[in-house]
């Protein structure tokens, strides 16, 4: 299948700045306010593309509205597969995905990447609740490379170089899915086929085979610098609470970025804050995924993301994905309803088996800081395995989007571009949160079969 790019050498790696993974939502702007920037412009743009501050995934993961909880009771991985955050998660891809472009859908926060090592947990329950402002990760990379030593600093540059290149090649294959599922949404695939559930399960596994080789590469690194650690380094990073970032110090950058390319830079920092996270967290913290894990290929992202770009005081409402998911399924007929609310069946049984390969994996890399090897063999396969299962989910998805799209009327067409509020897409494409403004021809033909 083949990846064909209009502007050779256009595609050049540039993460944003960290690994979080954070999503933000969307509020209709004040009568008479500008429009927001174009994506990738303006300032306050934080690591994943999203606003320099805002609130978190409270309602994809947290308490009903209104129940007074700290951060640390809110969010849970069983919330995070509950019946509830799934179904509003996935309502609310469907809305941004039959609303939305190819474009929109391609936008991905880069910390939905290789994510085994807590720093989307030690984001959420953070006591100071700044788990998602933009200083947030720069804060805890610098506080983590002024304890580090030259040599366990090189380590990480040694790997920021190293991925730079699977990072891209990652993010290029995915857009190969999306085009698929948006062809098989809008009647332009191959002529008498339809989306193999099959083709679309093994080019996932593929991506996710990147996804693993990626996250043993960190675990490595962070292991041996983690057994190095001197009993004085310890003691400081002690200094340095998991989950309350009111205890980090707000430090000037702690190495030259002009020694570096962007990709590099932005990697190198990746490293810094998660080797925290990892090493001050749990194997629990590292297990935790939000419920927006999977299936990123809808374009929920971009739609959530887009009207806070630029915008470094803007707040998120909180409940948003719950309450979009849930009017947009009110526009809907029962039987149309009822193709979205049936995917808990199969759901089910899905996220069981992905959350028993995110332990074993974790459990494998924590037992790296005591020096135990990690099987590369069975990480390598348990994540082709659980490709297959992100593919499995998101084909459903794509299916019964697709289903209900085909039934939509006029006037629940109007009404959910209404309920979107937000019409302002890229020209071109993303490579995670970065725009790249150029055509891109793919071919996805292989996702479907006569």
């Amino acid at each position: 299948m083949a990846l064909v790019m209009k502007s050779p050498g256009f595609l050049v790696l540039a993460l944003a700045l960290a690994t979080a993974g954070i999503s933000f939502a969307q509020v209709p702007a004040p009568a008479g306010s500008a429009p927001p920037p174009p994506p990738g412009q303006g300032a306050g743009m934080n690591s994943d593309g999203g606003p320099g501050q805002g609130q978190g995934q409270a309602a994809e993961a947290g308490p009903a509205q209104g129940a007074k909880a700290s951060p640390a009771e809110m969010y849970s991985i069983e919330q995070s597969v509950s019946d509830k955050a799934q179904l509003s998660t996935i309502s609310f891809s469907a809305l941004a995905f039959m609303t939305g472009t190819f474009g929109a859908d391609s936008f991905l926060p880069p910390g939905k990447v290789a994510d085994y090592f807590g720093f989307q947990y030690m984001r959420d329950i953070d006591a100071s609740e700044a788990g998602h402002n933009m200083m947030f990760l720069t804060n805890i990379g610098n506080a983590t490379l002024a304890v580090l030593d030259d040599r366990q600093k090189a380590s990480l540059l040694a790997l920021a170089k190293e991925q730079e290149l699977p990072y891209r090649e990652l993010a290029e294959k995915r857009l190969v899915v999306i085009k698929a599922f948006r062809d098989n949404m809008e009647g332009k695939a191959p002529s008498g086929t339809s989306l193999s559930s099959k083709a679309v399960m093994a080019w996932v596994s593929d991506i996710f085979a990147i996804d693993g080789q990626l996250a043993l590469g960190r675990a490595t690194v962070y292991g041996a610098i983690a057994r190095s650690l001197s009993a004085a380094q310890k003691s400081s990073i002690a200094k340095l609470k998991f989950g309350d970032s009111g205890t980090w110090p707000s430090l000037p950058d702690q190495y030259d970025k002009r020694t570096m390319s962007h990709g590099q830079d932005v990697l190198y920092m990746t490293y810094a804050s998660e080797f925290f996270s990892w090493y001050a967290g749990s194997e629990d913290a590292d297990v935790y995924f939000c419920p927006e894990r999977h299936g990123t290929y809808f374009g929920g992202f971009y739609m959530k993301d887009y009207p806070a770009m630029g915008k470094a005081d803007y707040f998120i409402p909180t409940a948003l994905t719950g309450d979009s998911g849930e009017a947009f399924l009110a526009l809907l007929s029962p039987a149309q309803s009822e193709r979205i609310t049936t995917i808990l069946q199969p759901l089910g049984p899905i996220l069981k088996e992905i959350l028993q390969i995110r332990r074993t994996i974790s459990k494998s890399f924590r037992a790296t800081m005591t020096g135990t090897a990690i099987d590369k063999e069975e990480v390598l396969r348990l994540s082709r395995r659980y490709g297959e299962l992100d593919g499995q989910l998101a084909w459903e998805e794509a299916s019964r989007f697709a289903a209900v799209h085909r039934t939509l009327t006029a006037a629940q067409k109007s009404a959910m571009v209404k309920l979107r509020n937000q019409d302002i897409f890229p020209k071109g494409y993303y490579l995670y949160a970065d725009p790249v403004e150029k055509a891109v021809t793919i071919d996805d033909s292989a996702l479907f079969s006569k």
